[in-house]
């Protein structure tokens, strides 16, 4: 086994000699492991060096001392796949990895506990991420360089100037990674501001720039707190997220981009921020909350150098010509065989209504006050609130108090409102009126069902907001005026469709679940096609494929042909929105707006 050494002076230096870093973003849990070696070999053949990657918390610990190391979470072999391909590694384990991810990487059972502070000197915060470090780090120690492993740097925290200013915190988080067994040179990464680096800065950490512009500019400023150290941009950024609504994919400039890669490998180094995105499969994608909220779609395409499903792009051959100028481009054979496939519009065979299988999905719990989701030890998904209306006479007015992010409300069985973002929050207007049309409120016999389906649009992953991201209902339900107590609560994580009993019943408008059958010869890539449907998320053999809501501007999720099994397959979609075609189509080409 050959050990390296790796240092930080007034370049890199890569056992004694400089080295240029040359980076690109992969997400190994955003991508299939069987193509992660496709991915490793494009990087490589573009020209780079290093591969770059955050690790989730949220992922690698999903409860409380459950720890999960393989499948999609196999960091040690992605980083391993990388090595055999001859390239360094760059480790961000944050904790917090922004990242438009649920969270920022946050487990989000931290939240179940009352005055949980976050990003900063708490104690039981801090505990931990002890407690995670030390199952983390058995994996990723011995991957350093230093013992023969690819890992030439780690990040400490990850743009904390955004967010705070305890250096105290940083300071302890650094050296948490030691006390685990870092012994790789550290970077902080910024916004390459003054009030951002002043706050988020570190000593004994080299401090980098995220950026997507004004190269000679931003490094100017850097260059004001990296002690003579090199310049790197760590997160140059290509293109940008998409949200559900936003009215199209997010593009970067191809122009200005390529010339900000170039003097970025002039004058320091570089990681490519994405080199490819990925996708927020299941319900991982993260939310922004800046005047609104902003749900992030479940393709993380980000206009990056190779597309969600991993096609080489026009930005891959231009980057590619900048690189040239700095650096050898090796021959590379790509050892995956990738194809894709169109397998045509399927009608579902069978279906049944949300209300009928609550009993089979979940077993409610009785509580006096609406109880968030964190506190029933439930992360993911969707809650279902559900009570008896014996004392109302009517229905003029209703609130939800602390209530994150999407009601769907149900009166007898019958829609009544749909309430999403600040509809839901107290600051809300003083109540909303959901009289009919004609003026009157809304009747019912005494004891009629009241439920109210609350969904996790994913939790905001940056800024002050993330302390407030309980979800489902953790406040009260007001009526009328007063507050109603006693609630049946269902949660509907959805990690358990199987269970489903398609003989059920079923009633048109109301959220429900559809079967369809597959059948596949040779396997390939593949789109679904969603047109029709209204909001929902689509499980393909029990895999939680993602999101899909009318808005746009995704219209079709991906499917990688490794979740395929040759012969038969189960494709299962759960619309909430009463809205759908009967049909969905699997094309050949994707369709992210």
């Amino acid at each position: 086994m050959m050990t390296h050494t790796f240092e930080i002076k007034d370049n890199f230096y890569l056992d004694g000699k400089p080295f240029q870093i040359i980076s690109g973003g992969i997400h190994y849990f955003r991508v299939v492991p069987e193509y992660w070696k496709d991915r490793l070999e494009k990087l490589k053949a573009m020209g780079c060096n290093t591969v770059e990657t955050y690790i989730p918390w949220n992922m690698h610990e999903p409860n409380k001392g459950e720890f999960h190391f393989d499948g999609m979470l196999d960091i040690a072999k992605f980083v391993k796949t990388a090595q055999e391909l001859g390239l360094w590694v760059i480790i961000r384990p944050s904790p917090y990895i922004c990242a438009e991810w649920e969270f920022g990487g946050l487990p989000a059972w931290l939240l179940a506990e009352d005055g949980m502070k976050l990003r900063g000197c708490y104690k039981p915060f801090l505990d931990h991420i002890r407690s995670y470090y030390k199952e983390l780090f058995k994996v990723l120690a011995p991957l350093q360089v230093n013992y023969g492993g690819p890992v030439i740097m780690m990040q400490v925290e990850n743009e904390y100037g955004y967010y705070g200013d305890d250096t105290e915190y940083l300071e302890t988080m650094k050296q948490i990674m030691i006390d685990f067994g870092t012994v790789v040179p550290l970077v902080t990464s910024d916004g390459p501001m003054h009030e951002s680096l002043s706050c988020g800065h570190l000593e004994g950490a080299l401090p980098t720039g995220n950026f997507g512009s004004r190269t000679e500019e931003r490094f100017e400023v850097l260059k004001q707190y990296t002690n003579g150290g090199p310049l790197m941009c760590t997160e140059f950024w290509v293109g940008w997220f998409d949200h559900w609504g936003n009215g199209g994919h997010m593009r970067g400039n191809l122009e200005e981009s390529t010339k900000d890669l170039d003097k970025m490998l002039e004058l320091g180094h570089v990681n490519i921020y994405m080199f490819e995105g990925g996708t927020n499969f299941g319900f991982m994608n993260g939310s922004n909350y800046y005047d609104e909220l902003t749900p992030d779609v479940t393709s993380y395409d980000y206009d990056g150098v190779l597309t969600e499903s991993g096609d080489i792009t026009e930005k891959y051959r231009r980057y590619q010509e900048v690189i040239r100028k700095y650096a050898p481009i090796p021959e590379v054979t790509y050892s995956t065989k990738i194809e894709k496939k169109a397998y045509g519009t399927l009608q579902y065979d069978a279906r049944v209504g949300l209300f009928e299988s609550l009993d089979d999905l979940s077993a409610p719990v009785k509580c006096k006050f609406p109880t968030s989701m964190e506190r029933l030890g439930q992360n993911y998904g969707y809650i279902l609130y559900h009570t008896k209306l014996e004392k109302e006479q009517n229905l003029e007015k209703i609130r939800l108090y602390e209530a994150n992010d999407r009601a769907n409300l149900f009166v007898d069985q019958k829609p009544l409102v749909t309430l999403y973002d600040r509809q839901l929050l107290s600051e809300a207007k003083a109540g909303e009126d959901f009289a009919k049309e004609d003026g009157k409120p809304v009747t019912f016999k005494k004891g009629a069902p009241l439920d109210i389906l609350v969904e996790n649009m994913g939790r905001v992953n940056f800024g002050p907001r993330m302390e407030h991201q309980r979800k489902g209902i953790d406040g009260h339900v007001q009526i009328n005026g007063h507050t109603h107590l006693n609630w049946e609560e269902y949660c509907l994580p959805l990690d358990n469709i199987e269970k489903l009993d398609y003989t059920k019943g079923y009633t048109d408008g109301l959220p429900a679940f559809y079967h369809f059958t597959l059948d596949v010869d040779q396997k390939g890539d593949t789109f679904l096609d969603f047109e029709g449907w209204g909001k929902g998320c689509i499980f393909l053999n029990g895999f939680n494929l993602g999101r899909f809501w009318e808005i746009g501007p995704q219209k079709r999720l991906y499917i990688p042909a490794p979740l395929l099994k040759e012969g038969r397959n189960e494709i299962v979609v759960f619309e909430t929105d009463g809205k759908q075609p009967g049909t969905i189509t699997l094309k050949d080409e994707p369709d992210i707006g």
